[in-house]
């Protein structure tokens, strides 16, 4: 059984599929994991600190595959290429991720800031946390690499940043010089793996073992 806080969070990235993030009702949300009110107040403090702790916890899910993908038991190269493709897949299904990622916060979504200075911390470990604010695009890249072992970094760094391009503009523009709406973006294709397979088969080759 979930927790109350994951339940919780559960109810708010649901209400998020269906309406922007300013129409959503704390006592729906309460509802909706069958908890009270003050259940969740005392949770999130309030519903910005609700919405800080959502996006920590997305950045938290990101990370956590990053590090699965990176330890799993096949040669470092076909991993960091599987990361790139689960990036843009997993940044595709989950707009919260992708924001985070990019930085580009549509107004349907919560863009949470750090509590303010001086501020009371919260009654739970997990929102203290949560309260420093979301981690930047930046931090997420260097976070991601530091999952690499030092030999792969430059390739972690090459396939991240690869994924990310993909996510900002996923197709070339049409006819009409205008970019694919967001909800057509699609997995990461093959020309962007070859890409990547390729760049790394040379870093390997390197005497430097190092990007060029």
């Amino acid at each position: 059984m979930p927790t109350a806080r994951e339940a919780l969070l559960d109810a708010a990235l649901a209400a998020l599929a269906h309406r922007p993030w300013s129409t959503v009702r704390m006592a729906d949300l309460a509802a909706a994991a069958r908890v009270s009110r003050q259940t969740l107040y005392n949770e999130f403090g309030s519903k910005e600190g609700l919405a800080r702790a959502l996006v920590r916890r997305e950045a938290d899910a990101y990370l956590v595959g990053v590090r699965r993908l990176l330890t799993a038991p096949a040669p470092p190269e076909r991993n960091l290429v599987d990361l790139a493709e689960w990036i843009v897949t997993r940044a595709a299904a989950r707009p919260v991720l992708r924001a985070l990622l990019t930085g580009a916060w549509s107004e349907r979504l919560p863009a949470p800031r750090p509590a303010r200075p001086g501020a009371r911390p919260a009654a739970a470990p997990a929102q203290r946390r949560a309260d420093e604010g979301p981690p930047a695009p930046g931090e997420l890249v260097a976070a991601a690499v530091a999952c690499a072992g030092e030999e792969w970094a430059a390739g972690c760094e090459l396939a991240v940043r690869l994924a990310l391009s993909h996510v900002v503009a996923p197709e070339p523009p049409g006819a009409d010089g205008q970019w694919v709406e967001p909800d057509n973006w699609s997995p990461i294709t093959p020309r962007m793996t070859s890409v990547i397979e390729t760049i790394l088969s040379v870093e390997t080759r390197s005497p430097r073992n190092t990007m060029p």
